[in-house]
């Protein structure tokens, strides 16, 4: 474990330069832990909580400052995983340390532990004072569909889009498209009626399902669920970013 005072974070890996998680070169840090289970993860060596290396937010600040001159003017560090919200307390001074520095923040979520209740939200709206944007992955707008994909209700995710949306915070949605589980033009054309209702979202992609991570499931001994299942066509994937109205 690192050095230092404060709260500590499980890490699972690092990379030192990210060009598609937030504008510009991004230093990534994939926290551990998620309470989702989403059939096209390709990351499930990340599901379990308390895993991987221990850092305070001092130690790992220090390391991703290392490469603070490649990050340019738009760069800095993003948060991903796992699920970085199920560690928000280690996530909110890991980022007030950081934008002392007058570094650029961001989180990759699914949003699934978000909740207005407390204490949640109430950390959730100090964590907010020192994050400058959300990649807010979502993965169904039909709520029944989204349960078989992911294991959990869409409810509070399309919640937390509505709260960042009143408070003003940028946001980039996200939508990874899988045949079959998430690729339905009914559900796309909801997904681009709810984003219309929105005032703050500065981006929308669609991310093509793929198999990178299915040898993952094997290594751990889980059964894939999506064995079988390919990629979308370029295609579907045009068909998608036409119904999402990206690149007009």
């Amino acid at each position: 474990m690192e050095e230092g005072k404060g709260k500590v974070g499980y890490v699972h890996s690092l990379e030192s330069f990210g060009s598609v998680d937030g504008p510009g070169v991004r230093y990534l840090i994939f926290l551990s832990g998620c309470s989702m289970r989403c059939q096209f993860c390709h990351n499930p060596d990340t599901w379990e909580m308390n895993a991987g290396c221990a850092y305070t937010a001092d130690g790992l600040l220090k390391k991703a400052l290392r490469f603070r001159e490649y990050w340019g003017t738009e760069g800095g560090i993003t948060v991903s995983g796992g699920e970085p919200l199920l560690q928000i307390e280690f996530l909110t001074e890991l980022f007030q340390k950081a934008k002392v520095k007058g570094v650029h923040t961001a989180i990759d979520t699914s949003g699934s532990p978000f909740s207005r209740k407390e204490p949640f939200f109430g950390k959730f709206q100090e964590l907010m004072k020192y994050t400058d944007l959300l990649l807010l992955d979502v993965k169904q707008m039909d709520e029944e569909k989204h349960r078989v994909l992911t294991g959990r209700t869409n409810q509070n995710i399309l919640d937390l889009a509505r709260y960042l949306s009143e408070i003003k915070k940028p946001v980039w949605i996200r939508h990874v498209l899988v045949p079959g589980r998430s690729d339905f033009d009914g559900d796309l054309q909801k997904l681009h009626a709810f984003i219309q209702t929105l005032h703050n979202v500065e981006r929308v992609e669609v991310l093509p399902y793929h198999t990178l991570g299915a040898y993952k499931w094997k290594e751990l001994g889980y059964e894939y669920p999506l064995e079988g299942v390919e990629p979308p066509s370029a295609e579907r994937i045009r068909n998608a970013n036409q119904i999402l109205h990206i690149g007009k």
